[in-house]
């Protein structure tokens, strides 16, 4: 028995610019597709996949059931989100093989602490939110992480090929990229226009003094 998360669908007979009235009545437009699968236009409660996407990552298999048929292991493939609210507003979902990999983008999370950060002043960058990787369905990570306790130094970096991956994984982002990087502290720089007031304001001065002597004698 799966013990994959289960999502509820229907099959979806409004298209186009009429799916506005589903998301009004809580329904999630979405499509499912993939594996010689031709795309297929469903429906979900939204309330029930947003329950879903709060509890489980961006990689986590799930079975979907369309009509009360067969569960079948779907990725979430990409999600439209409102610009304002952040709330999902459409869905692709991509029908999996579990014996075929698949590459997919794995978010990075950075663990520990750097001592370049907390006691040198500088700031952690991530040039990368992520990297690819290539593995079987079932063995995605939901995400990885990157110890940054051997950032001591400015300018220090973790690149991708320095990442923790589980055996059953492959890197595909390449592994020179730098994934984290150290930036040193700004310095604080007088801007050049104060200067060049402060200097005409001196000479001002030292020309106002010059005639004050010159009229007393």
């Amino acid at each position: 028995m799966s013990t994959r998360p289960e999502l509820v669908a229907q099959r979806r007979v409004i298209l186009g610019k009429k799916v506005a009235g589903l998301r009004r009545d809580g329904i999630l437009p979405a499509v499912v597709y993939g594996h010689g699968h031709d795309s297929e236009s469903i429906q979900v409660d939204a309330r029930a996949f947003d329950d879903l996407r709060r509890h489980h990552g961006r990689n986590t298999l799930l079975d979907l059931k369309i009509d009360g048929g067969r569960a079948r292991p779907v990725l979430v493939h990409q999600i439209a989100e409102h610009p304002v609210k952040r709330k999902a507003v459409h869905v692709d979902f991509y029908l999996v093989t579990m014996t075929e990999e698949m590459t997919v983008d794995v978010r990075v999370v950075a663990i520990g602490e750097s001592f370049a950060v907390e006691k040198l002043g500088a700031t952690l960058l991530h040039q990368l939110d992520g990297v690819k990787v290539r593995a079987l369905p079932a063995d995605l990570p939901q995400t990885l992480e990157a110890d940054i306790s051997p950032l001591v130094g400015y300018d220090d970096v973790i690149h991708a090929g320095d990442l923790p991956l589980p055996p059953t994984v492959t890197l595909i982002t390449d592994p020179g990229d730098i994934v984290l990087r150290v930036q040193p502290p700004r310095v604080e720089e007088a801007p050049v226009v104060a200067e060049a007031e402060a200097e005409e304001g001196a000479e001002a001065e030292a020309e106002e003094d010059a005639e004050a002597e010159t009229e007393e004698a």
